[in-house]
């Protein structure tokens, strides 16, 4: 499984990774009972739909049982795997969307640069970009980020944030991990007496072998971050 920035749940596997436009897929799949009434009901291409269907599969293992022609007209329907797999999906989703919205990181500071709504705030963690209402270039404001929108990396395998759209990066040391059944809330020390809250799936806590004291990346998009004035 890998973790989400701007909640989407994922659920992995090799190289593959089952997203919120697969889940919609394989649901269209069984409301409409074809590969081709699917990819009609989303707007999609068919034979785009019918490759990724492969590549799951690949992955996962049977999702979808095809007959041809025949009385009945032939037609498509998921398998016990699928529905299974979407079970995962949901519980996952459920978990993540449970937690997120009940935890938050909350930073205060002052607009030192401005570029229409999007600001430079310097914050005792250090300067972050976010989405400010307009106002004074010195203005003093309260930023807000949820914990699904920040992504932790090992320090050495971090992207340069010019490859990236999450600018934000801020270093730190993990606090403290409160793991769920498919979930962990990871508290992060980034300075100046700031914690941060990130968002992680539990398999992504061993991935990345995180414990008390473990150095981290925090990144996330600054329109993941929004201020309002104190």
């Amino acid at each position: 499984m890998e973790f989400s920035t701007e909640f989407d749940a994922r659920i992995g596997q090799g190289d593959v990774t089952l997203e919120a436009r697969d889940v919609a897929l394989l649901r269209a799949i069984e409301d409409h009972g074809s590969i081709n009434a699917a990819a009609t009901a989303l707007g999609r291409s068919y034979s785009r739909s019918q490759q990724r269907i492969v590549e799951l599969e690949d992955a996962f293992g049977e999702l979808v049982v095809r007959t041809r022609g025949g009385s009945g007209g032939g037609g498509s329907q998921l398998t016990d795997r699928a529905d299974d797999l979407l079970g995962r999906y949901e519980r996952l989703r459920a978990e993540f969307s449970g937690v997120a919205e009940a935890d938050e990181t909350v930073l205060a500071g002052r607009v030192v640069d401005r570029d229409g709504e999007l600001a430079t705030v310097d914050t005792a963690a250090g300067a972050v970009r976010a989405l400010v209402p307009s106002g004074d270039a010195d203005a003093d404001v309260r930023l807000t980020l949820r914990a699904d929108a920040v992504t932790l990396q090992n320090p050495s395998r971090s992207p340069d944030p010019d490859r990236t759209s999450a600018r934000n990066r801020l270093e730190g040391t993990v606090l403290g991990i409160d793991a769920g059944e498919s979930v962990a809330l990871v508290t992060v020390d980034v300075g100046g007496d700031v914690e941060l809250s990130a968002l992680v799936t539990t398999a992504s806590v061993e991935k990345l072998n995180l414990h008390r004291g473990t150095p981290v990346v925090a990144s996330f998009k600054a329109t993941a971050t929004r201020g309002v004035p104190n």
